[in-house]
């Protein structure tokens, strides 16, 4: 999302080509099922075509923020606002970006925890109080989940890769480098824990904009309030089940 008004050509019918993942700089800390690697060749040719630099990108959702970050560190836009209301993952957002000095706390936490199935079972039934605590918690978690799943009762490693168990998701060095990267720009970012705030912020943008939620009573009441506009897409979910997306902007006529 951004400030710059721009025609989004998002349906051109043209099949776009596969993109190998591994190309693309890993600038996350977290590791995320339905992350959105996949999509950065079209943002970076999308930001570049603009007319002008946007002064501000808006990633809803952000998760493991991979847009953002890649919007920040390459200067695709002058500043990046993440949101994310999921609460273990705001406080790795707030440690890193809100936090003066958490970036480097979160670091040195990392590489000197010495991880195996014993310090995993202590740290994760440990209920945390304070929020880098909190965040270095979600990130052991979140790196040695299936999938990186954070949802209560999904299941952690066992094998891994090449039978290395836990630790084969486990590369302190490279998150402690991650982390401290994004620290240095922290900046340019912005991180936004209320949807709230997104529509207000949504609501100040110059010209047409889009975004999308699932269909919830409380998003559309929040799209009333900001006299939005508010369309009903269909989509199939990976078990081939219909869901119900909602598209939030203005002058939404386009939409079949």
């Amino acid at each position: 999302m951004s400030d710059t008004a721009i025609p989004i050509p998002l349906w051109s019918g043209e099949t776009l080509p596969v993109v190998n993942v591994a190309s693309v700089p890993q600038r996350s800390p977290f590791r995320y099922p339905g992350g959105k690697t996949w999509l950065i060749p079209q943002i970076r040719q999308w930001l570049a075509s603009l007319p002008a630099k946007p002064a501000r990108l808006i990633e809803p959702f952000a998760g493991g923020a991979i847009v953002g970050l890649t919007a920040a560190f390459e200067q695709l836009a002058e500043s990046v606002i993440l949101v994310e209301r999921d609460e273990q993952v705001a406080a790795v957002w707030k440690t890193i970006i809100s936090t003066e000095g958490g970036a480097e706390w979160l670091a040195s936490r990392i590489v000197g925890f010495e991880l195996t199935p014993e310090s995993v079972r202590g740290l994760l039934a440990s209920r945390k109080r304070l929020i880098r605590e909190r965040a270095f918690q979600t990130l052991v978690q979140n790196r040695i989940s299936r999938g990186g799943i954070l949802a209560p009762g999904a299941g952690i490693v066992k094998q891994g890769e090449n039978g290395k168990g836990l630790l084969s998701r486990w590369y302190p060095e490279t998150l402690r480098k991650r982390i401290l990267d994004i620290g240095a720009i922290r900046g340019r970012i912005r991180f936004v824990l209320d949807h709230e705030e997104l529509f207000r912020l949504a609501g100040a943008i110059r010209g047409d904009f889009l975004m999308t939620y699932d269909d919830a009573e409380e998003v559309r009441a929040l799209a009333v309030r900001h006299r939005f506009e508010t369309r009903l897409v269909a989509m199939n979910s990976t078990h081939h089940a219909t869901m119900y997306e909602l598209l939030i902007g203005r002058n939404l006529d386009w939409i079949a």
